[in-house]
This record gives C-alpha cells, structure tokens and sequence, in this order.
C-alpha cells in the first residue's frame, strides 16, 4: 500500500484511517546531497523514507522543517508523516529501535511521537535554529569536530562580528544573501544573529555564529557567516554587511561559508491549540 497523501494536508482525526507522526531526526550531512530527494543521489530524505518504508511495510511521503542544503547537518530536524493508524498501534513500542537497525549509521531518529492532525513541520513551525562553527586556532579543529567545524586560515575578531551581526536583526529583505528561486520571497525576520569566541573542553577554541528566524531562504545562514567573517578578518567595515540589505538580488561579494560547518540544532513550534493558525498565516506569507 502506498501513501500520497498532499504534505499540506491534515492527517484523518482521531479514530480515522490515518495518524500524523512527528519524527526527531539527526544526520552527519557530510555524505548527503541535502535533504531533498535527487535522482542517483543520495539524500537524507531518500534514506529515512526507505528506512520507514521497510520497517512500516508501506511508502510514505515526509514533510520536513528545513531542507538543509549538501553538507549541512542536523541534530534538531522535524519531519512529520502520515501513516494507517493501524501500523502505528502496531509499531509504536519498537519503531525507534527498529528505525536503528535499518538506517545508515549516519542517520538517527531518536524519537517519534503521535502529533495532532493540525501539525505540520513545515508550516507550523515557528523559528529555526542554527549554529556554525569555525576555528582560527593554528591546529585547526579536533580530530572529533573536523566533520562539523571549519578550520579558518586567519585570525578573526569575533567581538567585531557580532556587532555586526547585530545590525541585521529584525524583519528585512535578504535577497544580497539568498540564492534566489523563482516565485520565492526573500522576506524573513532574523531573531537572533550572535558571534562568540568560546573555549571548549579540550582547550581549543572556537568561534560560535548563532543564527534563529521565522525561516532562511536557500543558501541564507551560510551567506550571513561569509559576510560576517569578512568584517572578523578586517576586510569590511562593520556597517557592511547591513548596508547590504539594501539590495534587491544576489551580491556576489558575499562569500558562503563552507557547507559542514552549518548544523540545524531545533526547530519551535507553538501550543497544539495554535498549529493550524500559525500554518495558515506561513502558507499565506510564502504565498
């Protein structure tokens, strides 16, 4: 049996054919295209849909939070699915466990939960949460973070990048730092944009670009840290990277960030009572 189900429409309600699911995904994206299934490319979607398939014994269709891009990783990704409430009663007690034996070692769902029929990972979701890590340390970085932390040849003022950073924040116009596609706003409301030096546990030291929104538009988030670092480097002054909201397309001066750096580390969502307003107004503002 194969499920089709739209990815903007609910799950039958309570006693019906079909259970919305709400998965917490985890993947090293060091091997993977991205997220979005690609023909002959392997995708974090393609995986984690073959794996429930095999394990459910039925084909389903996920919808997800954020399609991170090639490289980028994830240990806070949402997805949800729709599947016959009857394989759900039948798979919940060991859907976890058996998930683990079918998936790469590079993929991991640490939890699934039945979710309301409102729910939608998409749609619903509130902010995404995202962290990039780079090092200018002269060993480069750890043998266990080399998968997640860019090594930066040059010595960069975090200090300087986070006053910058600062000047972004708020409701703007980033097209200068999105990679544009067709009929797709590059409207977002930047929450939260904060650059710190910190020192982690094997005395290495690290710099920390968090970065929350409403939503990044592709290529965004990475995009923001090239432009941030050319004012650490001291190659821009610190009202340049704001100055560049001013655009209307791509600028070609920003630098994007290498793709392993970037980690989606969680994704908010508002109560249960308020799933299908906050859908209703996302669809409306991408419309």
């Amino acid at each position: 049996m194969t499920i089709h189900q739209q990815t903007d429409e609910p799950a039958t309600g309570p006693g019906g054919g079909l259970v919305r699911l709400r998965l917490a995904v985890q993947y090293d994206g060091t091997a993977f295209h991205g997220w979005a299934r690609q023909p002959r490319l392997r995708t974090v979607q393609d995986e984690l849909e073959r794996g429930l398939a095999t394990v459910l014994r039925t084909d389903v269709d996920l919808t997800v939070a954020g399609r991170t891009d090639a490289g980028v990783h994830a240990t806070g990704q949402v997805v949800h699915v729709d599947v016959p409430r009857g394989v759900w009663a039948d798979q919940r007690a060991k859907l976890v466990r058996r998930l683990r034996g079918v998936l790469p070692t590079d993929v991991a769902v640490p939890q699934v939960t039945e979710a309301p029929p409102d729910f939608d990972a998409r749609f619903g979701a509130l902010a995404r949460h995202y962290v990039y890590r780079l090092t200018d340390g002269p060993a480069g970085p750890s043998p266990l973070r080399r998968a997640d932390t860019v090594a930066w040849p040059r010595r960069l003022d975090a200090a300087a990048m986070d006053l910058a950073a600062g000047l972004l924040l708020g409701q703007h116009d980033f097209a200068a730092y999105c990679k544009r596609r067709d009929g797709a706003t590059t409207i977002r409301t930047l929450l939260r944009l904060a650059v710190a030096r910190q020192t982690e546990d094997d005395g290495s030291e690290t710099v920390r670009v968090e970065a929350s929104a409403d939503a990044f538009c592709h290529s965004m988030v990475r995009s923001l840290v090239g432009g941030l670092v050319a004012v650490g480097e001291g190659r821009r002054p610190l009202g340049w990277p704001a100055g560049l909201l001013a655009r209307r397309e791509r600028a070609s001066d920003v630098p994007v960030a290498p793709a392993h750096g970037l980690t989606l580390v969680a994704v908010d969502y508002p109560d249960d009572a308020e799933l299908a307003a906050r859908a209703a107004v996302t669809r409306a503002r991408r419309a």
